[in-house]
């Protein structure tokens, strides 16, 4: 397993040092871009820039909510203007501001993004995505690669993946702070160094 890469939103603030990041050995940024069907993270555009800049793998991704699955990710889309060897992803996780995304909402959003760009989200999730499968893999959502949201020593699989690619183990309270970053969540990934840009390669075409 790799501990280089990292994810982000607006909370971990906005004057981020991306190259002492990546002198000290983060190679991936996964950031938050976009929520719902009209929400913009005011820092992505910024840090997406900063990142590229310092060498850095750069990925978004997208908080779903109890919107339509299609609107939010054309809303995704739009703001992001996906880029080669950028990684999308899908945020699935319970929504503490109004309604979740459902099984459905998040089928229709791989399925539009699948249909716009040719390539599916990786999938970020954990707890709710095992609570909302009842023990049943869902063939449309395990077609994605699979990010595990799971803090503690073990992953502990959602049913439809035999493997994780990329594993978020902590939210800062555990580990070490990102060089340049801080405390902040950070993200195993399943693999060396090469792997992971062979991984980032592939999943951005």
């Amino acid at each position: 397993m790799l501990d280089a890469v990292i994810d982000l939103s607006h909370h971990n603030g906005l004057a981020l040092d991306f190259r002492a990041a990546a002198a000290g050995g983060i190679l991936g940024v996964i950031h938050k871009a976009t929520q719902g069907i009209v929400g913009v993270d005011p820092t992505w555009a910024r840090h997406r820039q900063d990142a590229l800049a310092a060498g850095l793998r750069f990925g978004a991704y997208h908080f779903g909510d109890g919107s339509d699955g299609a609107a939010q990710a054309a809303h995704f889309l739009a703001a992001v203007g996906p880029r080669p060897g950028e990684l999308l992803a899908l945020d699935l996780e319970d929504n503490p501001a109004g309604p979740s995304m459902t099984l459905e909402q998040a089928r229709a959003f791989v399925g539009a993004v699948h249909g716009a760009v040719g390539r599916r989200p990786a999938l970020y999730s954990g707890n709710a995505l095992k609570r909302m499968l009842q023990g049943r893999p869902d063939p449309v959502l395990a077609s994605c690669p699979l990010w595990l949201a799971q803090y503690g020593p073990i992953a502990v699989l959602p049913p439809g993946w035999a493997s994780w690619t990329l594993w978020q183990y902590t939210d800062g309270s555990a580990g070490p702070p990102a060089p340049g970053i801080g405390h902040c969540d950070r993200d195993r990934f399943n693999g060396d160094a090469a792997a992971l840009h062979d991984f980032w390669d592939t999943a951005s075409r």
